[in-house]
């Protein structure tokens, strides 16, 4: 089964600093994200790109509107939210659904192959069969040397991998990436996006993933989207292509200085420069 996950008109509202007062974080949100999908989210500090991604995972849920994640096989219901579509309403996290976090939250008390394979412990696989599996995912992320090491005897950049091998051992349909490079040195940051777009090539699964920085976008989106200032919301969207020139011929530098990269880059930070402005 293919899944594809739909966002219908989702607004949030949290309660304000005084009695009664309500902020409005996002407002008529709308978005699908399907299989092979790789979207990345843009937007000025506190936009709602955050609480955008904690509705997918289901961490919180929408004042209105409706997130649903299901085998929709390209059909749209005539009245989103009604009949079948209630049944994949997301209303809580899910195994379906992983998640890359800026700060990687692995578990300090465990080994770099007991961090990757304890999801898999919590679902109660066997102690050979989840250690296998993560040591595919730790092979796949240039771990497997460093499986017996504790966490704090890792770089930044490898915690972020160990970070992401978690994620794709259990398996999701799609990964949700919550600025995962942001703290990174430049070079570390580079190699990771390469990785990241490695993995999401062989995988096919959806991604949605947050950053600040426009030139990481561009290089990893199939589909840009920038959100407005608080309430957040989606105002632009720009298919791009650049990931996938970058898979075919393995050059990073080339395509981040070619023309149309560059000046679609520049059109973007304007954007976002405006937004800034007008906030």
């Amino acid at each position: 089964m293919t899944l594809s996950l739909k966002i219908h008109d989702v607004s949030v509202l949290y309660p304000g600093q005084q009695k009664g007062q309500q902020v409005s974080a996002l407002a008529g949100v709308n978005l699908d994200i399907a299989a092979g999908d790789f979207v990345v989210a843009l937007g000025a500090s506190g936009c709602g790109k955050t609480t955008l991604l904690n509705l997918m995972a289901g961490f919180i849920q929408p004042s209105s509107g409706l997130i649903t994640l299901g085998d929709f096989q390209g059909q749209v219901p005539e009245k989103f939210g009604r009949g079948a579509e209630l049944r994949d309403q997301v209303c809580g996290p899910g195994a379906e659904r992983g998640v890359v976090f800026q700060k990687h939250a692995l578990l300090p008390w465990l080994n770099v192959l007991d961090n990757v394979a304890f999801g898999l412990k919590l679902r109660g696989m066997s102690k050979t069969e989840r250690e296998q599996r993560a040591m595919y995912f730790l092979e796949l992320t240039g771990l497997a040397d460093f499986s017996g090491h504790a966490i704090y005897q890792l770089s930044g950049g490898m915690q972020q991998r160990v970070g992401i091998a978690r994620a794709l051992t259990n398996d999701p349909q799609m990964l949700l990436l919550d600025e995962p490079l942001g703290a990174l040195d430049a070079l570390t940051r580079e190699r990771l996006q390469e990785l990241i777009l490695d993995i999401w090539h062989s995988t096919q699964k959806m991604m949605f993933f947050i950053t600040h920085d426009v030139e990481e976008a561009l290089f990893m989106a199939t589909r840009l989207i920038i959100m407005s200032p608080r309430p957040g919301r989606i105002t632009h969207e720009f298919p791009v292509d650049f990931g996938k020139r970058f898979l075919a011929c393995r050059d990073a530098r080339s395509v981040k200085s070619s023309p149309d990269f560059i000046a679609l880059r520049e059109q973007i930070l304007s954007i976002i420069h405006g937004d800034e402005v007008a906030a």
